[in-house]
């Protein structure tokens, strides 16, 4: 199953995989999954961590791509189809972030994980985290 992970999820599973569901975490880390983060998430962690909203070990550039590596997750790149599929999706979350990443699931007919049950709202598949 192919899996796109939220950006809190991402965040989680680096740093503080007890905030996430056992049962979630176990699944991520079996390996039976090809999880990946979006350049989009990448894109709200590091404007997190600039505001000083969010503490890394190290800057985004340095410590995540070896921490994602370590995590086998691989990044997925947005592409003009991911931006265009957010023309057609309902208000339903505000977000422009998760409002790509939910673009980008459909798209790649991926299953997105995350804590927000908004996502539920779109007709995308989802894993609560």
């Amino acid at each position: 199953m192919r899996l796109l992970l939220d950006t809190n999820v991402v965040i989680w599973i680096l740093t503080s995989p007890d905030a996430m569901l056992k049962s979630t975490h176990d699944e991520l880390v079996s390996g039976d999954h090809d999880a990946q983060c979006s350049v989009v998430s990448l894109w709200e962690i590091a404007i997190k961590q600039s505001l000083g909203k969010l503490e890394l070990p190290g800057p985004i550039e340095t410590w995540l791509p070896g921490r994602l590596g370590l995590a086998q997750i691989d990044v997925m790149p947005t592409t003009p189809e991911h931006a265009y599929g957010v023309r057609t999706l309902p208000f339903v979350h505000r977000d422009p972030f998760d409002r790509l990443l939910i673009a980008q699931a459909q798209h790649e007919r991926m299953m997105i994980v995350t804590r927000d049950r908004v996502f539920e709202r779109y007709d995308v598949g989802v894993m609560l985290a």
